[in-house]
């Protein structure tokens, strides 16, 4: 059995994704930097200081630095994500399987405790977590392997023993680099791009997962 399931959270448990992208360019406009949503989405799955610093060599600004761009990104995140963010399909249902086979559950994201912590309370599942991990409390964040060891390590579990949920190709790497089976969920824009290939399973939704996938994934753990 696994010793631990562990999940990421933007775009995975939560439809935080498209706000994230709001925030970004709503705060970007204040230094004039043209931000879309397709330059958001190549960069998804970083932290807010890696993804600012993205952004700087693309588009270098004047005026403010990038560590007040990223304070104000978070600030706003965490408004608006804690007002509004819905569960991914599945999400729920998933969670609760898991739980009922009294494995337990941990949260490793790229986002700060605080804005963990709003999106767990805003969908109802913050109870079925043992514990949440912020990367931000890491030396390195996505896509290295921080956050799941460091998940690994709260929990007092082996990340070899782990299986662990991703939506991102930078999150993908960071579980994948941590040694444990991966399960992603891509977005449909970028369902078929190979660097999901190195996931142990890919499904187009939380919605897809079942016992027969469940009882595979045991399988390769053995």
């Amino acid at each position: 059995m696994f010793q631990a399931v562990i999940f990421d959270m933007d775009g995975l448990l939560g439809d935080s994704e498209p706000i994230w992208q709001e925030v970004a360019i709503d705060i970007f406009k204040t230094v004039d930097v043209p931000l879309t949503v397709e330059i958001c989405q190549e960069a998804t799955g970083l932290g807010t200081a890696e993804f600012v610093k993205y952004i700087h060599t693309r588009y270098p600004w004047r005026h403010k630095s990038c560590d007040q761009i990223g304070e104000e990104i978070l600030a706003l995140a965490h408004e608006r994500i804690g007002a509004a963010a819905h569960e991914m399909p599945g999400a729920t249902e998933l969670i609760r399987f898991f739980h009922s086979l009294n494995i337990p559950l941990a949260v490793a994201s790229a986002s700060p405790m605080n804005i963990i912590e709003s999106v767990l309370e805003r969908l109802n599942l913050r109870s079925y977590f043992t514990l949440w991990h912020s990367a931000l409390l890491e030396a390195r964040n996505k896509p290295y392997p921080d956050v799941y060891w460091g998940a690994a390590r709260l929990l007092g579990v082996d990340p070899a023993a782990c299986l662990a949920f991703e939506d991102s190709g930078n999150g993908l790497k960071s579980a994948v680099a941590a040694g444990m089976l991966t399960v992603t969920v891509p977005a449909a824009y970028e369902y078929n791009d190979p660097k999901f290939d190195i996931a142990t399973l890919k499904i187009p939704s939380l919605l897809h997962f079942d016992q027969n996938i469940f009882d595979t994934l045991l399988k390769k753990l053995a």
